[in-house]
């Protein structure tokens, strides 16, 4: 076991290091970057990068601004150096977990990172909850009435639900319940008065805000963990020990609950870690945009449109270390639900 999870860390090293030289790689070669767009401010332009893209004969924002001025931006923003030392500079930053500084929003990356922190845990942790309570119930109730109308009525319910897209239902949760009936707020996670409010009144303020954006979340996430679940357990009851369980006279009951649920949630569970941080840092950017919510990928999208480069690679290498130790995790649960299973 020792030695399997030091072989996974050696190989998380190339593996991390890879993907942020291709990032890195990418960066150098796309146009508008925050020398441009400075230039382009100093020109009284909106946008550098897009008046070169329009030209077709290469980059003309400087024109105008004298070389030395040019000179003093590049300085300004790191890009005097070689690319190969900026980025043999940024990796030491990173090994001492460093992530640097917004070019635009003169905070440390790792700053803004824990400002936008609470809005991601918030919808992360609701999601997640919230789909597996209703998924795995689900998901055994449907493979104990394999076949029933109660079946099939469900799986029409899940697949419709995974099939409208989180955007387009958040869309439409906005429109009845925010515009028309105005029962929920438009935006935000908080009202502006929240600091004011007694501790019984913040949280029901807190759960009114989040209310349709975790609606709109869970409907289309819970769908695959509880098909997961069901056949999991149809898989687990046609087996010859349940059937052995049976003839010894045990209940229902105990045949499900203590020997069929213990092999079915193998795949579950073992996939709790790899959900758990996924909820935090994949599909929320749509809705966090929908509904006014400034978290993560509000910041990430935002940093790559701006070209502000230290928070795209450093929200990228924090994400990237947390999902390589995260699979890590995921597979020595295996281990841990099932001491069958030997990594030698």
């Amino acid at each position: 076991m020792v030695s399997y999870i030091l072989k996974r860390f050696a190989l998380m090293l190339p593996t991390l290091l890879g993907i942020l030289l291709l990032t890195f790689a990418v960066i150098q070669f796309v146009p508008g970057g925050p020398v441009e767009q400075m230039v382009a401010q100093l020109q009284g332009r909106d946008s550098g990068g897009e008046r070169a893209a329009a030209s077709g004969s290469g980059y003309r924002g400087r024109q105008g601004v004298d070389d030395k001025r040019i000179a003093e931006i590049r300085q300004l923003y790191g890009f005097d150096k070689p690319a190969h030392e900026r980025f043999i500079q940024m990796l030491g930053q990173f090994a001492r977990f460093d992530m640097g500084k917004s070019f635009y929003q003169h905070k440390d990356v790792w700053e803004l990172v824990k400002e936008k922190m609470p809005v991601s845990i918030s919808l992360g942790l609701w999601t997640f909850f919230i789909s597996y309570l209703i998924a795995v119930p689900l998901g055994v109730a449907k493979a104990v009435r394999s076949g029933s109308r109660f079946d099939l009525a469900t799986t029409l319910l899940v697949l419709v639900g995974y099939a409208i897209p989180g955007f387009v239902l958040g869309v439409a949760l906005l429109v009845i319940f925010g515009g028309q009936l105005q029962w929920f707020p438009l935006r935000g996670l908080t009202s502006s008065n929240w600091a004011s409010l007694s501790w019984g009144a913040r949280v029901t303020d807190y759960l009114w805000h989040i209310a349709l954006p975790i609606t709109a979340m869970v409907l289309g996430s819970f769908a695959v963990t509880t098909m997961l679940t069901k056949n999991a357990f149809l898989e687990e009851i046609r087996k010859q020990y349940v059937l052995t369980a049976r003839a010894k006279g045990l209940s229902e009951r105990q045949v499900l609950w203590k020997h069929v649920m213990r092999n079915a949630l193998i795949p579950i569970v073992t996939g709790f870690p790899a959900a758990f941080i996924g909820a935090f840092f994949t599909g929320s950017l749509l809705i966090e945009t929908l509904f006014s919510l400034d978290g993560l990928g509000l910041l990430s999208y935002e940093a790559v449109i701006r070209r502000d480069y230290p928070v795209v690679l450093g929200t990228l290498y924090l994400f990237t270390l947390i999902g390589l130790v995260t699979k890590l995790v995921s597979d020595l649960c295996y281990v841990w639900v099932d001491p069958r299973v030997k990594f030698d």
